[in-house]
């Protein structure tokens, strides 16, 4: 995968990063913020007004129901007018003379509630007189629909219901209550009923400034009131369930939990876009503002970076110049920033270029054929460097051997040593193939087996697509003498060499593992440091050999790793480019 690094990119996208980070991403950033803010702060200082105005509409509901439940409560204690319904009258002067010296102050309270528009009772006393104010329990009250579903909890507390209003539709809302306080003369039944004013929930609901719609909905979920023109809530039992509510709609609910308004809700319904109103007035404000703050920093910015970057490029045309030997001047004003320093020097550097190569190209040239030469010189005495110990030890081993056992295996280790010592000294090949090397490592391998007998084991395994590369002569061998002599000699139970030789791609991948005596980390480290000290050759001597061939063949095209464990083995890895053998 490509890498891309900022130092590698061009002047000019280097500039426009910079005035998208610095300029374009923070105003653009800004404004958004500052909208998105504006807008939410909008938002919920809208939904915290109508929320107060929802708030404030239940209020005044409970308010109005909280008078009436006052009234029913003077009224549901009140003994005389308990005993003025139970009384049974033995004449109707007795009855008018009570009901006048007590009811005329009921129905004084009413003025005093502007929410109550009038109090009824009713009663199945047969000896009282139905009128002013008092009805009687008959079988038409009885089938009426507030009778019947106030029947199961007015005698609990009172209830709140919608009774036939002067419209002679079901739009009065009336609190009834069964006046049934004092149960040790409770011979009759009585009943309760305040009404409201026909227009109180119209003044309730109408009169607040809503941009949506507003319902009562009781303990059942049925609408009992709503500023909803399509719903005809007073001519029948209308679920709230059933409405059809906007999609982007917002719901306001204001729950009750007195005994007579157990679960009724004041629920409020809005559109979204209401909320956003007063923010669409600003939007284009917030439009203009941000594109003034982009235009002008943006031209600026642009002049700015133009100059530098023309600059730039001008010095840039003249340096390329340079690589094809043409050292002509930068022309024009010299200014004093940094580019006007930078073209001065430019100039400087042309000119005494001009004036120096001619003195120094000949010394420079003379130069180098003397380095190369030097070098030469040190790959002859790199590779004229041949450790004797080996040879001395092989054959003294050889020797003692025959002379303690008559053994045929003589002959055999003496020809390996043979083919070793003609392949060692033939220096005019510098490139052999990988055959050839293996070859030549099968010959010490073997020597080593013979010395070492079973402690000393190998395994070679060799990729057919790289026998036939192209390696530096005796560039391997040094690397299985250390695994050996280094590695396996030195432990007490057995060792194995395994050597790895395969093409991956374009590379030649050389790998050589025992499981030898190993080093310590600082040991191989210091190894490894070492080998870029090209002064002198010091210890290691046939891994630096082979280092510096390499390095001296290949440049840095190779790649060269050991790793060592202590006790464990070590590992060393070479990766050099694939050049096949043409025959």
């Amino acid at each position: 995968m490509r890498v891309y690094k900022f130092n590698n990119l061009s002047l000019r996208n280097k500039l426009l990063i910079i005035y998208i980070f610095t300029v374009f991403i923070p105003i653009t950033l800004t404004h958004i913020v500052f909208y998105h803010v504006t807008t939410n702060n909008v938002r919920n200082q809208k939904m915290n007004d109508l929320s107060l105005t929802v708030k404030e509409i239940a209020n005044d509901f409970q308010t109005a129901i909280d008078d009436a439940v006052g009234i029913s409560s003077m009224i549901y204690t009140d003994y005389e007018l308990y005993n003025l319904l139970e009384t049974k009258y033995t004449s109707t002067i007795d009855f008018i003379h009570a009901y006048h010296d007590y009811f005329g102050d009921i129905s004084k309270e009413v003025s005093l509630y502007p929410s109550v528009h009038s109090i009824k009772l009713y009663t199945d006393n047969d000896t009282v007189i139905f009128a002013g104010g008092i009805n009687k329990i008959d079988t038409l009250v009885k089938d009426s629909t507030w009778y019947k579903e106030s029947e199961l909890i007015r005698s609990s507390y009172p209830v709140l219901i919608r009774t036939v209003g002067d419209s002679g539709k079901h739009d009065m809302f009336s609190l009834i209550r069964e006046m049934d306080n004092f149960v040790s003369k409770n011979s009759t039944q009585k009943i309760l009923e305040i009404n409201l004013e026909s227009g109180l929930m119209s003044s309730i609901f109408h009169d607040v400034t809503f941009p949506g719609e507003l319902y009562l909905v009781n303990d059942k979920g049925t609408i009992e009131y709503t500023t909803n023109s399509t719903i005809n809530w007073s001519e029948r039992k209308f679920p709230y369930d059933s409405v059809t509510l906007p999609g982007d709609k917002i719901i306001f609910e204001e729950s009750y939990n007195l005994p007579y308004l157990n679960k009724w809700k004041v629920i409020a319904v809005t559109e979204e876009q209401v909320l956003l109103e007063d923010i669409k007035g600003s939007r284009n404000f917030i439009l203009y503002l941000a594109l003034i703050n982009l235009v002008f920093p943006s031209l600026f910015i642009i002049y700015i970076t133009s100059s530098l970057h023309m600059r730039i490029l001008r010095i840039l045309k003249h340096m390329r110049k340079v690589e094809d030997q043409n050292f002509e001047l930068i022309e024009g004003v010299n200014y004093q920033d940094e580019i006007g320093e930078l073209t001065h020097a430019f100039n400087r550097m042309a000119s005494k270029i001009k004036r120096l190569i001619k003195e120094v190209y000949v010394a420079d040239i003379q130069k180098k054929d003397l380095e190369l030469q030097r070098k030469q010189a040190q790959l002859s005495a790199l590779q004229s460097q041949i450790n004797p110990h080996f040879l001395f030890n092989v054959l003294e081993t050889i020797r003692m051997r025959s002379i303690l056992k008559n053994e045929d295996e003589t002959a055999k280790i003496i020809e390996n040593i043979a083919k070793m010592l003609r392949k060692s000294f033939i220096w005019g090949k510098d490139w052999v193939t990988v055959d050839e090397e293996i070859y030549l490592i099968k010959c010490f391998l073997e020597i080593q087996h013979y010395r070492f007998d079973d402690k000393m084991q190998y395994q070679i395994n060799i990729d057919p697509e790289a026998s036939k590369c192209l390696i530096p002569n005796m560039s391997l061998i040094p690397f299985v003498e250390n695994a050996s002599i280094h590695g396996i000699e030195p432990i007490k139970g057995k060792g194995m060499i395994s050597i790895s030789i395969k093409r991956e791609n374009d590379r030649l991948v050389f790998e050589v593992n025992d499981n030898g005596q190993g080093m310590e980390k600082n040991e191989y480290e210091q190894l490894l440091g070492s080998l870029e000290e090209v002064s002198s050759i010091g210890e290691h001597v046939g891994i630096k050999n082979v280092y510096y061939r390499l390095k001296l063949h290949y440049s840095n095209q190779f790649d060269f790793s050991i790793v060592s464990n202590k006790g464990i083995g070590t590992t060393v890895k070479i990766q050099v480019p694939f050049f096949e053998h043409k025959y």
